[in-house]
């Protein structure tokens, strides 16, 4: 039994592997060289261009021509054309060779009918004589061959092809129709294949509102209660109601949002006026296109401008009439900002929007994908458990995304990627998914890609060119507890371009400059992430193929947020194990005081003497000791990144309910009963949280008492203590007061007594203002 959770930890540790990846190689060739994190996987392409001359089929004397690619078993079909003896595919096919079990490449022109295709003509290849193209080498040059007959007599009609061996790292290879996806239909062939992405470029959109003139409300006997509301898009803000009741409110007040390049929706202002409860009637509105707004680099105050504000009303008998109020407002693209679009923990870009304000960048990140072990099956096909997994990877505002792997729980990537790096302190993110498209179907677009699991490695822990191969346990949080889905083999190397410069980031900032001149609330900041979250997702998604919504979500941390018993356990337990080096400390000092070892108190004695005696040693002898703590600590220097651990975020002993507490939605969803019985736990656990706050507070007042006349008899004790205690220290050198108090704190414990001492009790009588409070 007590075995059991060191084979569970085992299971869910890091593993370092060694993959046959050309980075370790010694003699490297130029394949090699640029693609060196992931394995090599030998491809036969077939490029397909086009037809030409091809004799008619029909007894109309018409051809609807499509290509059949054979190679064994394996059949890759191109799309056909009706009535058209010159047609035009460019459509590439890219053959395994691990899956190769034949000798002969025939490609057949075929006619398309209703009953059975007609037999065009062929072109067939011996696998030996196929030549082998290395990139960079340019790409192979496409020929003219004559179509045979069955018998392999030159018939009418000729067809362009290209046909060559290559690697994972030729540019076909992501267009490229793929023989170990052949099951999944045409129209779900998109959907399978590996692409890149682009986050939009965010902006911080400011609205300064600063008043209105001439509003002209329909109930003239009441006091106007006006605020503006600002909309773009889906999203709203909007002001506190003017304090000043009349027609000219003011406000002078900042509203933000976010918006993303290219900009399709307009700035809406609406100015309304609050006439009774969830009843608003608007006075005017405003219209600003965002094209035309100023963006700002700095903290410099942009221009304010007056707006004509609009309304249509129809009477009877005229057309619309407008009126011309006005507001004036300040607006500007806040280009200062970095726009934050994921959990602050887990940032993998803090540049600025503005482009002018980018550093130059610092290394090069460069991740392979390899593979993955020992998947769960995510779905049922044809009355079996399957998987189709894809890799999604996020670092700054490129998202890669690896071809899937049909049908398989061990699929093999091989994908390389890179990325340009301008903060070390930033963390790239990897996640595994099963894709829920590769049925096709009408019901295709309605599922939702399943979540493998999902690795952070944070780019400050790795060692600049050193190669990491290691194995990620994939884990993944259910209400049913935890469960380990399999593990991603990931090779990582990130590469310094300039030492120097990386050590002098350390030296700035984290995020730009206009963080820290204008700051924004965390609950603006979170307000504003949601937004750009949402953004992201939504624009990613009308991608072809999309980057699904869930996937995004997964990735950028939507629900770090919410509440949830585990992670309010596990941050406690960070807290406890950050503060026990101070307790070790103190228990450590009192066991001097108390003489346990008294070779080591006398010893602490000396060193006391030496430290009063020759003050100016203090500070050196301090940075010595923290200099050779850290030498002493090198030998136990992490050697692998980090990874997910299931004992820091309190997985692998949470409590199913709490579990079913995380992953209720919100609002909840559960009857009254589990969740009065989750409020009463929630209040008891809150109450503890309470009452710790309340002694921290209580302590801080005290210290406030001691000059505040609050406990007039207290405050006169300790201002008659701090005048005598000035008059002795200024008689007695420093260095016998502090001989005194250390000697009287090392004293030895037939010395001393165990009622609290004398200014502790005097302390704790102080008044708190906790007696004031209802």
């Amino acid at each position: 039994m007590q075995r059991a959770p060191l084979a569970h930890s085992h299971e869910f540790a890091l593993k370092e592997t060694s993959p046959n990846i050309g980075a370790g190689a010694v003699t490297r060739d130029k394949l090699s060289c640029t693609y060196d994190l992931v394995e090599q996987m030998q491809y036969l392409y077939v490029r397909v261009v086009k037809a030409m001359d091809l004799p008619a089929k029909d007894v109309t004397g018409s051809l609807d021509p499509y290509v059949e690619v054979k190679l064994g078993n394996f059949k890759g079909v191109t799309k056909h054309f009706e009535k058209k003896s010159n047609p035009e595919w460019n459509q590439v096919f890219a053959f395994s060779k691990d899956r190769i079990q034949a000798s002969v490449l025939e490609v057949i022109v075929k006619d398309k009918d209703v009953i059975s295709d007609d037999f065009v003509g062929r072109v067939w290849f011996d696998l030996n004589e196929i030549p082998r193209r290395v990139p960079p080498d340019s790409p192979l040059a496409p020929q003219w061959y004559r179509l045979e007959d069955r018998k392999g007599v030159k018939v009418k009609g000729e067809l362009m092809l290209a046909v060559w061996m290559g690697t994972q790292a030729d540019e076909a290879f992501p267009d490229s129709w793929h023989s170990d996806a052949a099951m999944v239909g045409s129209e779900a062939v998109a959907n399978i294949r590996s692409k890149v992405y682009l986050s939009p470029k965010l902006w911080y959109v400011r609205v300064n509102v600063i008043e209105a003139q001439d509003l002209i409300p329909t109930d003239k006997s009441r006091y106007p209660e006006v605020f503006v509301k600002v909309n773009l898009g889906s999203k709203f803000v909007r002001t506190r109601v003017s304090q000043s009741k009349n027609i000219s409110p003011m406000w002078n007040e900042d509203l933000m949002l976010v918006a993303a390049e290219p900009f399709e929706d307009p700035l809406i202002l609406t100015v309304e006026d609050r006439v009774g409860p969830n009843k608003n009637e608007i006075l005017g509105r405003c219209v600003i296109p965002l094209q035309i707004v100023q963006r700002r680099l700095d903290h410099k105050p942009v221009n304010s401008r007056w707006f004509n504000l609009e309304k249509h009303a129809v009477v009877e008998g005229e057309k619309e009439s407008k009126f011309a109020s006005k507001i004036h407002l300040r607006v500007c693209l806040d280009g200062g900002f970095h726009v934050l679009d994921e959990s602050t923990h887990y940032s993998s870009d803090l540049r600025p929007t503005a482009k002018q304000l980018w550093k130059p960048s610092i290394g090069i990140l460069e991740v392979g994908i390899i593979s993955a072990l020992g998947l769960m099956p995510m779905k049922t096909r044809d009355g079996r458990g399957t998987t189709d997994a894809y890799c999604v990877a996020k670092y700054g505002q490129k998202w890669i995304r690896t071809r899937t792997i049909v049908d398989s729980f061990t699929p093999k990537w091989n994908e390389q990627y890179t990325w340009e790096v301008f903060d070390p302190c930033t963390v790239i993110t990897i996640g595994v998914f099963d894709n829920g498209r590769v049925g096709g179907g009408d019901k295709a677009s309605e599922t939702k890609d399943s979540r493998i699991g999902k690795v952070r490695i944070r780019l400050s822990t790795l060692e600049a060119d050193r190669v990491y191969t290691h194995s990620y346990p994939l884990l993944v949080l259910h209400t049913s507890g935890l469960k380990k889905t399999g593990e991603v083999q990931l090779a990582v190397r990130f590469t310094s371009s300039s030492f120097i410069n990386m050590l002098y980031m350390y030296s700035q900032p984290l995020l730009p400059k206009m963080h820290y001149i204008h700051p924004l609330s965390v609950i603006q900041l979170d307000s504003l992430r949601h937004q750009a979250m949402q953004i992201v997702s939504m624009r990613l998604s009308r991608a072809e193929p999309p980057l699904r919504k869930e996937v995004i979500e997964y990735m950028l941390d939507v629900d770090s947020h919410m509440w949830s018993m585990r992670r309010s356990k596990a941050n406690f337990f960070r807290i406890m194990k950050v503060l026990g080096g101070l307790i070790a400390f103190g228990r450590w000092f009192d066991q001097i005081c108390n003489w346990k070892n008294p070779i080591t108190t006398i010893l602490i004695h000396v060193l006391f003497i030496i430290l009063v005696l020759y003050p100016e040693l203090i500070l050196p002898t301090i940075f010595l000791y923290l200099f050779l703590i850290g030498i002493w600590n090198f030998r136990w220097r992490p050697r692998h990144p980090p990874h997910m651990d299931t004992r820091l975020s309190h997985a692998d002993a949470a409590h199913p309910d709490e579990l079913d507490e995380e992953f209720d939605s919100f609002p909840t969803s559960r009857s009254q009963d589990i969740v009065r019985m989750r409020y009463d736990r929630l209040r008891s656990i809150a109450g503890r949280v309470q009452s710790v706050v309340g002694d921290l507070g209580t302590q801080g007042e005290r210290f406030q008492s001691l000059l505040s006349w609050r406990d007039p008899r207290a405050t006169t004790l300790f201002l008659t203590f701090c005048f005598i205690a000035a008059i002795v220290l200024y008689v007695t050198p420093f260095q016998v007061v502090s001989l005194l108090i250390g000697f009287y704190m090392l004293r030895h414990p037939r010395f001393r007594r165990k009622l609290p001492s004398v200014p502790l009790n005097f302390f704790r009588r102080m008044p708190a203002r906790s007696d004031s409070m209802l």
